[in-house]
């Protein structure tokens, strides 16, 4: 499923929007964020990861795309979905920030040799990842500022 929440930007409009209803309401001054599933260790049937794909192509080849936010478990190594993942941002050139989950789980000294590795083997730059921590706070006030930073770099006038 994809998600797609509205979020007024000065204009007093937000809210969730569900994909099921066509279309979504015109907000010339709003953002929409698009949730989409996950995808790494779900099962799933030939079928569904298929149609997965092409939603994921389908929202990418949107024009008016910031970019994407790109969750990452710090304590996993990129998978083959990850890696096909990359290959698609990087073929439509989608600007891409990566937040990396989970940094309370590895050890302090460990958390900025893990972000290198990631980095390196996803081909991402230095400003496109921040390691981040829900549970220690580690790195949110960061990644709110990247995000807008994102959106504002894509905003029109």
């Amino acid at each position: 499923m994809l998600n797609v929440y509205l979020m007024g930007a000065g204009s007093g409009e937000q809210g969730a929007v569900t994909a099921d209803s066509g279309s979504l309401p015109p907000a010339p001054r709003s953002l929409y964020l698009l949730d989409l599933p996950g995808y790494g260790y779900a099962k799933a049937s030939h079928t569904d990861r298929r149609a997965f794909r092409l939603l994921i192509t389908h929202v990418l080849d949107r024009a008016r795309l910031a970019g994407v936010l790109w969750l990452l478990d710090i304590r996993r190594e990129p998978s083959d979905e990850d890696r096909a993942m990359q290959q698609l941002f990087a073929e439509r050139e989608t600007a891409v920030l990566a937040a990396l989950t989970k940094s309370d789980a590895v050890a302090r000294a460990a958390r900025a040799r893990r972000e290198g590795e990631l980095r390196s083997a996803l081909e991402l730059e230095e400003d496109q990842m921040i390691v981040t921590s829900a549970r220690d706070k580690e790195g949110i006030d960061e990644l709110r500022e990247a995000i807008g930073g994102l959106v504002r770099a894509e905003s029109p006038g």
